[in-house]
């Protein structure tokens, strides 16, 4: 059978059903029942007949009487793949954003179905159905790809580094033997993913028995650094609004050390952001290690700024004294202060015994496990004792 030509328009049909629409105050039951009608939809044996009707008929009611049935099966679909992919199942207005990526995508691939090909249409659209939700989640990496074939194929391959175990040249040789693809596509595609772990979550591709995808981790190193401060698990949007309150100087440091662009969202390998002797260069009149303070300056007010706007928590830590014994700190006393609040803690460190006791709690801090107490002290005791510092500052994400 040749591809149906409707003559309807998609985004009239959209509109006439009000599925764009996404009206404040959207609770998780109104989302998960979007498509159920009032009064109930003309019965049919079974789902396709609905399909083939509408084809038939050439008439999307018969689509809105599938979807009214379909519903609870499509919502399924949809919090399996949010809780795989480790996002937030009971945001109404994204599980709505990812259950209408699905639809549009039926709607989309529904004139190419032939039922005289005997094939059910939720078979037909299974594939469909899954690029959609794919293709939300890689408009939730802020722009990191250029396609969605980019996006599965970095997806693919940062799974098999992340499970295989084997170095990257052996992950990298495999990938391209199994895709039939050169060894320097597939060391792009995991360069890229690589690139993406440091600024937004990024998540391993595995497929379950229904053709999903799960979700896990890219990267072995979950250590921390600048970069993380930046993106790392902080949603790109308010990483947008603060870094627009900075200055053009430091918006340039920013950039041009981490290689990113906050205009399109595009992350280069790290290998090709600038030095700071180059960054020097750019401001005149200042030196490497004066365009190295000048960008850790720019961090801390990136990171100010999203404490404010409730992204991230701030702690900082300033060492009030110490005792040293054959050139080191066998003991010392810091003090640590909460979201730049104005009120400070103190905590005594003994070294030597790797111990650390809260002499003084900072007011608001009285959670049983003392959280950000313990942050500063896991942070101080696994220090370089050599390299312990006398004032610094950490982030911990809410």
């Amino acid at each position: 059978m040749a591809e149906v030509e409707f003559t309807w328009a998609l985004d009239g049909y959209c509109a006439r059903y009000g599925f764009l629409a996404q009206p404040e105050g959207l609770t998780m039951r109104e989302a998960a029942r979007v498509f159920q009608l009032d009064p109930q939809p003309p019965e049919a044996g079974t789902l396709n007949d609905y399909i083939t009707a509408a084809l038939r008929e050439r008439n999307l009611d018969y689509f809105s009487f599938f979807l009214h049935h379909y519903e609870t099966r499509l919502n399924g679909r949809v919090r399996r793949f949010l809780m795989r992919e480790g996002l937030e199942r009971y945001d109404p207005e994204r599980f709505l954003d990812y259950k209408m990526g699905c639809v549009l995508a039926m709607l989309d691939c529904l004139p190419g179905y032939d039922p005289m090909k005997e094939a059910d249409f939720l078979t037909y659209a299974h594939y469909f159905i899954g690029n959609a939700l794919l293709e939300c989640r890689r408009q939730e990496e802020a722009g990191s790809f250029q396609s969605l074939d980019e996006y599965k194929a970095a997806r693919g391959i940062a799974w098999l580094y992340n499970n295989s175990g084997k170095s990257t040249k052996d992950v990298i040789a495999e990938y391209a033997n199994h895709q039939n693809c050169t060894e320097m596509t597939a060391a792009e595609y995991l360069a890229l993913a690589q690139c993406n772990r440091s600024r937004v979550p990024f998540y391993q591709t595995v497929q379950d028995e229904e053709g999903e995808e799960t979700g896990e981790d890219v990267s072995r190193d979950d250590s921390w650094n600048y970069a993380d401060i930046l993106w790392n698990s902080i949603r790109a949007k308010a990483v947008r609004e603060a870094f627009e309150k900075l200055d053009y100087r430091e918006q340039t440091l920013l950039e041009k050390r981490n290689a990113v662009c906050m205009t399109c969202g595009r992350v280069s390998p790290l290998s090709t952001r600038t030095s700071f002797e180059d960054l020097a260069v750019q401001f005149e009149g200042s030196t490497a290690s004066g365009a190295e303070r000048a960008y850790r300056r720019a961090v801390e007010h990136l990171a100010c700024l999203l404490t404010e706007a409730g992204v991230i928590h701030m702690v900082r830590l300033k060492r009030k004294s110490q005792t040293r014994r054959k050139q080191k700190i066998a003991a010392a006393i810091y003090l640590y202060q909460v979201d730049n609040d104005g009120e400070w803690g103190e905590i005594s460190f003994d070294f030597e015994r790797g111990t650390a006791e809260v002499t003084a709690l900072v007011g608001w801090d009285t959670s049983r496990t003392h959280r950000f107490a313990n942050l500063a002290i896991q942070e101080l005791l696994n220090c370089n004792n050599k390299a312990l510092p006398k004032e610094t500052w950490l982030v911990k994400e809410l």
